[in-house]
């Protein structure tokens, strides 16, 4: 598959987020990249269900929600209903990870999860042929615009060779300093979903660099 570009609205202008809805409606984009952050996870706090409902009105590409938060079972299916299309938890979030895996699947969406910098690949191994996409940090969880974790490289070629035998058409995301810079490099270790955030909205045109992040040139790479 080609890998999909989904720009997080984290980094978006709130003052401005129909305009930048609209702007990456019109992009090459495939989702949009919704971080939801409770302030107990980690250390900062975001959208909410109200803003996650004006966010789908105008949204005409899937919305990829990243709960960040404490105990997200009680969640998923309000998340669901608010437009939800993927759902990904945390792996360090959640104390029966299948049971959770099952509940964002019956509630009609794709199911994700997540792994800190710090956790390893191996820990999904039980659960990856249940899953639809991993989301493999490359910063710490909480706050955009951090540099990227070179370590990242070596865990997406040891999820991707796991995925080969466990699940060949796992989604391999990554989330954290991705741009234009590295992007090439990550597809080449095995990922093939990138969510960016400063790269996209910092720059001149974001739909130019949207553009810019979709058409880099993986040429020896087969995602």
């Amino acid at each position: 598959m080609n890998h999909l570009i989904a720009p997080s609205l984290l980094a978006a202008d709130f003052g401005n987020l129909q305009r930048d809805i609209e702007m990456i409606n019109a992009s090459e984009a495939d989702w949009f990249h919704v971080d939801v952050m409770d302030g107990v996870f980690v250390p900062n706090i975001s959208f909410g269900f109200p803003v996650m409902e004006a966010i789908k009105k105008h949204a005409k590409k899937p919305l990829d929600v990243h709960l960040m938060i404490v105990n997200p079972d009680q969640y998923i299916e309000r998340f669901a209903e608010a437009g939800a299309s993927h759902i990904t938890v945390h792996y360090e979030a959640c104390v029966h990870l299948h049971r959770t895996i099952q509940s964002i699947h019956l509630a009609g969406c794709k199911a994700g999860v997540a792994i800190n910098p710090h956790t390893p690949v191996g820990l999904l191994k039980e659960v990856l042929p249940d899953l639809d996409l991993v989301l493999v940090m490359s910063v710490n969880p909480g706050f955009g615009g951090q540099k990227f974790i070179p370590n990242t490289l070596n865990k997406l070629r040891e999820l991707r060779a796991m995925a080969l035998n466990l699940n060949p058409d796992l989604i391999i995301e990554v989330d954290g300093g991705v741009g234009a810079h590295n992007l090439a490099s990550l597809v080449e270790a095995g990922a093939n979903a990138f969510v960016a955030g400063n790269a996209v909205f910092a720059a001149d045109s974001p739909e130019q660099m949207i553009s810019e992040l979709k058409n880099i040139r993986t040429d020896s790479v087969q995602a």
